[in-house]
């Protein structure tokens, strides 16, 4: 190899494990979290305790292609979200 390819090497090599530590500490995390949401959404059935974006917590009452209806407290009250406002599964 030549010197001139060399230095281009030596240049581009920082650029190249600068977007694989990017990929790694960022990109892969996200996809994962978006994996894993996506499945909590797709098994959600009646009786399970779930958080709602907004901090709202209750039990699923029913699930449709859209929406889920949860119980909020004890006296019964039913609130009816977009499936995507579930946040996590408790």
């Amino acid at each position: 190899m030549s010197t001139e390819m060399q230095a281009i090497i030596m240049q581009v090599l920082p650029l190249i494990v600068l977007l694989l530590v990017a990929y790694v500490l960022m990109i892969r995390p996200q996809q994962k979290r978006s994996r894993e949401q996506q499945e909590l959404l797709r098994h959600l059935k009646r009786g399970d305790k779930v958080a709602t974006i907004g901090g709202l917590q209750g039990t699923v009452k029913s699930v449709d292609s859209k929406y889920v209806t949860i119980i909020v407290n004890n006296k019964g009250t039913e609130m009816t979200f977009d499936k995507l406002a579930i946040k996590k599964a408790q």
